[in-house]
């Protein structure tokens, strides 16, 4: 793992290169990105466990933690089920991660068992802050939607009660040149929407 505790206190050379925020914000949201080359070291619990206590404090309505994460590490027998779940695409880089993480969502508060509008919302948090927290360790932290959703429920034995949100790859970081040639270009942080694109006031337009 790279030796890096101090990555929010300024941007990064690699982030600096491509990104530049218009107002004063923490660099640590700026230095987060979704990089893709990984060694295939395994991590020890103790530098990804601390990706998931960060998760464990997001908000969420009632504070009813609407959001799971079911995982194998390279070690577990279940490693090769969370890998065929992945798309062809996702599987040629994601193959050399630490840990996969199949993210799922509870459609329903616990105190009355009603529909909870809010569970898919409250989730992107918790995993926010897991990604926030790998990018502050200089680990590789990469959210995917290319995978089976149906597969995941299934061999995972997801409860019906449970959405099946997103999976995340994380790692060690690895230099570019270790993936395949058609994604070394894109391993690089990429820029962001002019904030006045995505912010209205008092009204969408």
């Amino acid at each position: 793992m790279q030796d890096s505790f101090e990555t929010g206190r300024e941007l990064s050379d690699e982030v600096a290169e491509h990104r530049e925020p218009d107002h004063d914000i923490d660099p640590l949201f700026v230095n987060r990105w979704s990089p893709r080359a990984m060694t295939g070291d395994s991590l020890d619990a103790a530098e990804y466990l601390p990706l998931f206590e960060a998760a464990r404090w997001a908000p969420s309505a009632f504070n009813n933690q609407h959001w799971r994460f079911i995982y194998a590490s390279r070690e577990d027998d279940e490693w090769e089920t969370f890998l065929d779940l992945l798309s062809e695409n996702n599987r040629t880089w994601a193959s050399d991660a630490a840990v996969l993480a199949v993210i799922v969502s509870k459609t329903t508060f616990d105190h009355n068992g009603e529909p909870a509008p809010v569970h898919s919302f409250d989730t992107g948090a918790a995993w926010e802050n897991l990604a926030l927290e790998g990018a502050r360790r200089g680990l590789a932290v990469h959210g995917m939607a290319g995978f089976d959703y149906e597969q995941a429920a299934d061999v995972l034995d997801i409860p019906d009660e449970y959405a099946v949100e997103a999976m995340v790859a994380i790692g060690d970081r690895a230099p570019p040149e270790t993936l395949p040639e058609e994604l070394q270009e894109r391993e690089q942080p990429s820029d962001r929407k002019p904030l006045a694109e995505t912010l209205h006031r008092g009204g969408f337009e």
